[in-house]
């Protein structure tokens, strides 16, 4: 690849100091830091996407609970293909395809059990969202259209509603912890802080991503490293090496 015509990466844009956050993006942005592959950062605005999407050409792949199409990022775009590709997952494929020197997200014959993986952890963290929604780091310039959308989006009445306290949040914190539990087994199968053990993977960052998430926007952060062996804080340190952001 051309270092002066690079892939075009659309992530959300936190508030200032502009950060990645979200756990989609941040597996395509630990999947292109893996690869090596020259890629620069349009920072989209929450209330920007869909817009950015649909101008890109970028079909939505998600659907909101009411059937209308749900428009999210990452979104790639690149020049030296004319490739335009909107789905994490699909994005991880397109890299190892499309330049396949260097390092391999995907073991042999793995691309249908990591599907599998990638559903799998995301309905686990993403039936948590109240636990860490409140911690968004929103853009303070539209922080209330962005948190209209969101109680919009998780059916909910006002932004305090979607909020846990007292014992309803220690209570989710519990189930959390079990949930995650499932996953941890995965890891406890090899010896190492990824889940091939020394070898990282894009189940890795499948996990990663979510953890990002997790730290930037979960007030117990501290609390869920410990969880499993302290098995989350060791693999987020691990994969820090991937998330330098050009």
């Amino acid at each position: 690849m051309d270092a002066s015509n690079p892939i075009i990466f659309y992530d959300i844009a936190s508030g200032p100091p502009v950060t990645s956050f979200t756990p989609n993006p941040s597996k395509t942005r630990y999947a292109l830091n893996f690869k090596g592959v020259h890629y620069r950062t349009e920072w989209v605005e929450l209330p920007d996407i869909t817009s950015v999407r649909k101008k890109l050409g970028a079909e939505a792949v998600h659907k909101h609970w009411d059937g209308s199409p749900a428009y999210t990022l990452p979104v790639i775009k690149d020049p030296s293909t004319g490739a335009v590709v909107g789905d994490s997952f699909d994005i991880a494929v397109y890299l190892d395809k499309t330049y396949p020197n260097g390092p391999s997200l995907f073991p042999p014959s793995t691309i249908g059990l990591l599907a599998a993986f990638n559903a799998q952890a995301n309905a686990i963290f993403a039936r948590f969202v109240r636990l860490f929604v409140h911690g968004l780091p929103f853009n303070p310039k539209n922080e209330e259209q962005s948190k209209a959308y969101i109680v919009w989006k998780l059916q909910g009445e006002t932004w305090d509603d979607l909020d846990l306290r007292g014992e309803e949040r220690a209570k989710a914190l519990e189930a959390f912890e079990a949930a995650l539990g499932d996953l941890a087994k995965f890891y406890k199968l090899e010896d190492g802080p990824f889940l091939a053990g020394e070898t990282v993977t894009y189940a890795d960052f499948i996990v990663g991503g979510w953890l990002i998430q997790m730290k930037t926007s979960l007030k117990e952060w501290d609390l869920l490293q410990t969880w499993h062996d302290g098995l989350w804080g060791k693999l987020h340190q691990a994969l820090e090496k991937y998330r330098k952001m050009p």
